[in-house]
C-alpha cells in the first residue's frame, strides 16, 4: 500500500509568485510572436514559464459525451492582444460536428496565498474560474468594463464587466490558456473528425518605447482531431450523487428570496448542475405542500413542474426533504408524540407520491450529517425508525462510516440504508460487510481529513492521503474518485456544497475553517455577477468532476459487457486501492481508452 502523495506529481513549481508546469516540449505552432500549445483537461498552465504540451489537439470521446481541451497562447517575443478564438466544424468521412456544439472559455487566474492543509501544490496563481466567451444570459459577448462620457462635463457612465473573455493582452513570456468544451451528439457517426482551432491577434495597443513593430501573423492555428467511439453514454448519470443546496443567491445577486429574479437565477444554477451530470437540488416551489397534520397536498401545477424538472435535469436520484418538524431536524431536539404522528403521515405520503410516479428507486432521505456522540446515534435510531415504519423501502442516508466510533454507542446498523463515509474513513472490509446485508455505500470528502484513530486499520493507513478537492491539489484528485468508488463497489458520491460562502468569491476563493484555509473547498461554482451573468460560472475543477462522472459510465457499460472482474483489472493502473490512486493524467487517459476500445470490440460480437 502506498501513500497517495508519494506518486510523482505533474504539477507546477513556484516561480516569481506564479506557477509554471514542469518541462518543455516542441512548440505546436511557432511564429515570430506567438506559440500555441495543446493541453488536456487534466493540465493547468501557469501564467509564466515553459509549457509541456503537444503540437496539436487530440481528443477521444463516446457519443453523448463532453470532452474538453485547452490551447495555451504564449507571447514569445513581444506583447500582443488576442481578439478572438474559434474552432471550425469538425469533419469526418461520415459527417461533421458543427460549431454549435462547442463552448469557449477563458480561464481566469485565482490567487492562492496560503496553502490548504496537505496541499500538493504551492501557493500562486491557479487557472480555475471559466469566463465564457458568450454570456448565456444575453447570448452576446461579455464586454470589458469601461467608463465613458460624451462630453467633458457629462456624467461618467460605466459599461461592461470586470470579468470578460475577450480581448486580452499578453506580455512577452506570458501564457493564457483557452478552454473548449466539445459535445458529441448521440447521433454522431463513429470515426475520425478533424478541424482547426485558430486565434486572432492584434498589435499590443500603445506599447512603451519608440519602436512600433507590428505583428506579422494576424491569425495562427493548431490542428484538432477527435475520435468518436462507437457507443454512447446514457443521458442520466449512473453514479448516484448529492452535491448540496444552492447557497447565497440573495446576498450575491442582491435579489429578494423567491422573487422572479431569484427563481431565474436558481434555475440557471440547477442547469449547471445538470450540465455536469450532477443532481440539481429541487426548487422548493415545485414540491408538495404539507398540511397541518403532516400529510401532503399534491397540487397538479406544482407536480407537473416537478415532473418536468426531473426529466429535463436528468435527475439520477434526489433527496426527499426532511420533515419540517423541529424535533426532526434539530440535532439535540426531542421528537414529541404529536410530531412523530405528523412525520409518519409526511413520509408515508411522500413515499406513496414517489412510488406513484415511478421514482422510488431514486428517492432517499438525507437523515443525519456526521453523528459523533452517543446521543447522535440514538437520534439516528429514533428518527430512522419513524421513516422506516411510515415508508418501507424508502432509503435513509446517514453521513457516517459503516463501523462504530465507540462500541458503547447504540447500534445503528439497522437504521441506515445508505452509509456515506469520508474518503479517509473508508475501510474495504466494513464496506463489504454492510453491502452484504443489503445496504448501499456512498463516499464523500470534506476539508483534509485522514483516517480516524478508530479506523479498523488505523496503524496501516494513518499517514495516507486520499484525494482532497482543493484548488492546490492535482486535477487527478477531482477525476479519480468515481474510479475509486467502483473499485470498492461504492454507488454514489456526496459533497456538502458547490456554492458555499468563501472569503472572496473571485479574489480569494478560500473556505476558512478553524483557522485553516481550504482553497476552493465547498466551492466549484462562481457567481456570475462580475461577468454580467445572472447565474453561475463553471470552474476547471467542476469540468473534471463532470469528466469523472462520465468515466464512470464507461465502467458501467464495460461491466455489462465483460463483467466486474474485467473492469477491476482495467482500472488497476488508476485506482488499484483506495490510497494508491494515480495523479498521472496519461494513466487515466490510457485506461479510459483501453476500456472504450474493449466496449467497441465487445459490442460488435
Amino acid at each position: 500500500m502506498k501513500k497517495y502523495n508519494s506518486f510523482p506529481i505533474r504539477a507546477f513549481l513556484l516561480t516569481m509568485a506564479t506557477i509554471a508546469l514542469i518541462g518543455c516540449q516542441p512548440s505546436a505552432v511557432e511564429t515570430k510572436e506567438v506559440n500555441l500549445t495543446a493541453l488536456t483537461s487534466l493540465d493547468r498552465a501557469g501564467q509564466y514559464g515553459a509549457i509541456s504540451g503537444t503540437p496539436q489537439v487530440g481528443i477521444k470521446a463516446a457519443k453523448n459525451e463532453y470532452e474538453s481541451f485547452q490551447v495555451v497562447v504564449q507571447a514569445l517575443s513581444k506583447p500582443v492582444r488576442v481578439v478572438n478564438a474559434a474552432l471550425t466544424d469538425l469533419k469526418g468521412d461520415a459527417g461533421s460536428i458543427s460549431k454549435d456544439n462547442f463552448t469557449f472559455y477563458r480561464p481566469e487566474y485565482a490567487r492562492i496565498r496560503r496553502s490548504s492543509p496537505r496541499a500538493q501544490l504551492p501557493p500562486g496563481l491557479y487557472p480555475d474560474p471559466l469566463v465564457p466567451f458568450i454570456n448565456p444570459s444575453t447570448g452576446e459577448p461579455i464586454e470589458p468594463m469601461r467608463q465613458i462620457r460624451e462630453q467633458w462635463h457629462d456624467p461618467v457612465v460605466t459599461k461592461g464587466y470586470e470579468m470578460y473573455a475577450l480581448p486580452f493582452d499578453l506580455w512577452k513570456g506570458q501564457n493564457q490558456p483557452l478552454w473548449v468544451d466539445v459535445f458529441i451528439p448521440a447521433e454522431t457517426p463513429a470515426g475520425e473528425y478533424k478541424g482547426v482551432f485558430s486565434v486572432t491577434l492584434d498589435d499590443f495597443p500603445e506599447a512603451w518605447g519608440n519602436e512600433r513593430d507590428s505583428i506579422v501573423n494576424k491569425v495562427i492555428s493548431i490542428p484538432v482531431s477527435l475520435t468518436v467511439w462507437d457507443f454512447a453514454i446514457p443521458e442520466q448519470a449512473s453514479h448516484r450523487n448529492h452535491f448540496g443546496p444552492i447557497e447565497g443567491i440573495t446576498e450575491r445577486f442582491d435579489v429578494e428570496a423567491d422573487s422572479k429574479e431569484y427563481r431565474e437565477i436558481e434555475m440557471n444554477y440547477c442547469k449547471i448542475y445538470a450540465q455536469h451530470r450532477l443532481n440539481a437540488p429541487f426548487p422548493k416551489y415545485f414540491l408538495p405542500e404539507m398540511k397541518q397534520d403532516g400529510s401532503l397536498n399534491i397540487i397538479p401545477e406544482k407536480h407537473a413542474s416537478l415532473k418536468e424538472f426531473i426529466k429535463t435535469m436528468k435527475m439520477a436520484d434526489f433527496e426527499i426533504p426532511r420533515a419540517p418538524m423541529k424535533g426532526m431536524y434539530t440535532p439535540n431536539g426531542e421528537l414529541t408524540a404529536a410530531e412523530k404522528e405528523k412525520c409518519f403521515r409526511y413520509y408515508r405520503d411522500y413515499n406513496n407520491y414517489v412510488k406513484e410516479n415511478g421514482w422510488e428507486k431514486r428517492a432517499y432521505v438525507y437523515l443525519y450529517d456526521e453523528p459523533n456522540t452517543t446521543e447522535d446515534y440514538q437520534r439516528v435510531r429514533e428518527l430512522s425508525a419513524v421513516i422506516h415504519e411510515a415508508a418501507p423501502g424508502l432509503q435513509v442516508l446517514v453521513v457516517e462510516q459503516p463501523y462504530t466510533q465507540d462500541p458503547s454507542w447504540p447500534d445503528i446498523k439497522g437504521s441506515v440504508d445508505i452509509w456515506c463515509p469520508l474518503f479517509g474513513f473508508i475501510d474495504r472490509n466494513a464496506v463489504n460487510e454492510v453491502i452484504s446485508k443489503g445496504n448501499e455505500v456512498w463516499s464523500y470528502t470534506a476539508l483534509s481529513q485522514r483516517a480516524p484513530k478508530y479506523h479498523p486499520h488505523y496503524e496501516e493507513v494513518k499517514d495516507y492521503d486520499s484525494p482532497y478537492w482543493h484548488m492546490d491539489a492535482t486535477m487527478a484528485s477531482h477525476r479519480t474518485p468515481t474510479w475509486m468508488n467502483y473499485q470498492y463497489n461504492i454507488k454514489g458520491i456526496l459533497y456538502w456544497s458547490l456554492t458555499t460562502r468563501v472569503l472572496d468569491n473571485w479574489n480569494a476563493p478560500t473556505f476558512s475553517h478553524f483557522g485553516s484555509h481550504f482553497n476552493g473547498g465547498g466551492y466549484f461554482i462562481y457567481p456570475g455577477l462580475p461577468c454580467g451573468i445572472n447565474g453561475p460560472v463553471a470552474s476547471i475543477r467542476l469540468k473534471n468532476l463532470r469528466e469523472s462522472m462520465e468515466d464512470y459510465e464507461y465502467l458501467a457499460i464495460y461491466e455489462k459487457l465483460a463483467g466486474r472482474e474485467a473492469v477491476l483489472k482495467a482500472i488497476s493502473k488508476v485506482a488499484p486501492e483506495w490510497w494508491s490512486t494515480t495523479d498521472d493524467p496519461a494513466a487515466i487517459f490510457s485506461a479510459r481508452e483501453f476500456i472504450a476500445n474493449e466496449i467497441v470490440k465487445l459490442k460488435k460480437q
